[in-house]
């Protein structure tokens, strides 16, 4: 059913109408279409909030007065334009975007992601290479709240794959920059290698995905989910996947105090992780190894992403309910290693190496624990709301970090 204009119907008209339903599938069709939909979730992401910024090969002057090696325009200056363009488009998406059709939705993610590749690839400035960051966040911000919001209407399974698939995306991004670059091809070469994937985007979502009212949204979560305390009390009967559109205000606002309880902790989460990805990572600065500068921050976001990929892909053999511990041991992570900028402790980058790998794993286990649950914990009517409100949580975090790391950056590279 992957590309047949059939199968396309419910996601070319808007989440609130109503289709008319397909017949189920039979047993090998049924096991086909699962494979079909993990792997169309898992090539969901394309360009996102994983900002990998280089600070080494780019033309900006160093301060070399500093003992950090620092580059006189912060990573976290690009990080809020990578972020706030996301965050725009997630505080508006619970109120109307679900009025929007899912395929025009798709379409701009993947030309925004192409454009972002093409901008700053032929970038000769500063102000044109954050253009490109701007189309890139348009594209994650756009693409992850349609596609969290697509879950609704699956099987639970798919949010693992999801997840799985953004961890992924994160750690080819990092290792792919890396390799390239190590191998000798320019940033504009590497960058511009890259334009398959908005069209591996495109043609997962159009060509590979499945109709969903073939699909059985509950599964072998089911009686795990019967045994959860819900989110929200309601004395209406629940209604199928799709009319999210029909709740009113109240509802919402009333479903939303009900999420707080996991949307606050990934909010820290995500604070921590980034403050210490884009306001610490360039400070922590090795001498004493035949790593440059440039190839040191490469290092990190690889062992970063490798730890979110690790974490996002293990709901299935290890699940937290309270992500609220995975909250305070990423602020003990972000106290250490500002201790360790500040007072230069650690005899060794490898001793980095190992926190930055533990803080991936935390990051991306509060993500993938974090949707799952509320997917567990959340009726039917209000499951695609939910999916697409808590989508705040980790950009929010992360435009705070950014707000907060641009002064301490500067606060620091003052330092002799």
């Amino acid at each position: 059913m992957g590309g047949c204009a059939g199968s396309r119907r419910r996601f070319s008209d808007s989440e609130g109408e109503e289709t008319v339903p397909e017949p189920r599938l039979p047993l090998l069709d049924h096991q086909g279409a699962h494979w079909k939909n993990a792997v169309g979730f898992c090539h969901k992401r394309t360009s996102g909030n994983q900002s990998h910024v280089d600070p080494g090969p780019t033309p900006i002057p160093h301060n070399s007065s500093s003992r950090f090696d620092c580059n006189s325009v912060s990573t976290a200056a690009v990080l809020l334009a990578d972020i706030l363009p996301t965050l725009v488009i997630k505080l508006l998406a619970p109120l109307g975007l679900h009025l929007l059709p899912y395929s025009p939705r798709v379409l701009v993610s993947g030309i925004c992601a192409a454009g972002s590749f093409v901008l700053v690839a032929f970038s000769h400035s500063v102000g044109t290479s954050l253009c490109g960051v701007v189309f890139a966040s348009i594209s994650s911000g756009l693409g992850e709240v349609t596609f969290l919001s697509l879950t609704a209407f699956y099987p639970r399974a798919v949010i693992s794959w999801w997840s799985s698939g953004t961890g992924g995306a994160g750690l080819l991004g990092a290792l792919s920059y890396l390799g390239l670059t190590q191998a000798g091809l320019s940033p504009q070469q590497t960058l511009l290698s890259m334009l398959g994937i908005p069209a591996l985007l495109l043609a997962s979502y159009f060509l590979l995905l499945t109709s969903p009212e073939a699909q059985d949204p509950g599964g072998e979560e089911e009686a795990e989910s019967a045994a959860r305390q819900p989110l929200i009390r309601t004395e209406a009967p629940e209604s199928k996947p799709g009319s999210s559109s029909s709740l009113s205000l109240r509802e919402r606002w009333t479903v939303f105090k009900g999420l707080l309880w996991y949307i606050v902790p990934l909010v820290v989460v995500y604070f921590a992780e980034y403050f210490i990805n884009q306001g610490l990572f360039e400070l922590l600065f090795f001498w004493n190894t035949s790593l440059s500068h440039a190839q040191q921050y490469r290092w990190y976001q690889m062992l970063y992403q490798a730890g979110v990929f690790a974490s996002r892909s293990s709901l299935r053999c290890c699940r937290i309910r309270f992500t609220w511990a995975l909250a305070l041991l990423q602020c003990l992570n972000l106290v250490f290693l500002l201790a360790d900028v500040w007072f230069g402790f650690l005899p060794s980058i490898y001793l980095v190496f190992l926190i930055i790998l533990y803080e991936g794993l935390l990051g991306g286990a509060a993500y993938v624990n974090t949707f799952h649950n509320i997917a567990l914990e959340t009726s039917d009517e209000h499951r695609e709301f939910a999916m697409a409100a808590t989508c705040i949580s980790d950009t929010l975090g992360i435009s705070l970090s950014g707000l907060l790391a641009l002064p301490l950056h500067d606060f620091l590279c003052q330092l002799s």
